[in-house]
């Protein structure tokens, strides 16, 4: 008989497999973006952009801010060890990010259940907000990560 491990109980037995594989996700690593925290439905990650992210203005694109964020929304929704998949996005910008500042992305869930989860995504530029998201994610049944469970 297999049983389904619960959320929490997934992520603590393999915290250290889900933590490295949201650490090496490739588009992020390409980013340059540095995951700094990862919990039960949380994530912080950090971004300092270099002079091939910015704009025709010389402020930081808003497709890198919206990378940075989701970003977070992946790492946040995917923490439990099972595949979550975006669904919507919707992003606010406040403010232009400045090159060499480094931007700081940090997800929360709001809420969760069987099959749906909301986030909230803030994106800060030396301490000031600058973006936020408001995500929503699919769960899937399935792990991504090798469990003996």
């Amino acid at each position: 008989m297999t049983t389904q491990l619960d959320d929490q109980t997934l992520l603590e037995r393999h915290y250290d497999q889900i933590l490295n594989i949201m650490k090496n996700e490739p588009y992020g690593r390409f980013l340059g973006i540095k995951l700094t925290q990862l919990g039960p439905g949380t994530a912080t990650a950090e971004l300092t952009p270099d002079e091939n992210m910015v704009n025709n203005h010389g402020t930081v694109h808003g497709g890198v801010i919206f990378s940075l964020a989701d970003y977070v929304f992946a790492a946040a929704s995917n923490s439990y060890g099972k595949t979550a998949v975006g669904v919507t996005t919707n992003v606010n910008f406040m403010s232009a990010g400045k090159l060499g500042e480094t931007l700081t992305a940090t997800a929360e869930e709001i809420k969760k259940n069987h099959r749906l989860g909301w986030y909230y995504i803030r994106v800060y530029s030396n301490k000031e907000l600058i973006a936020t998201m408001e995500a929503m994610v699919y769960r899937k049944n399935q792990s991504f990560i090798k469990t003996e469970d």
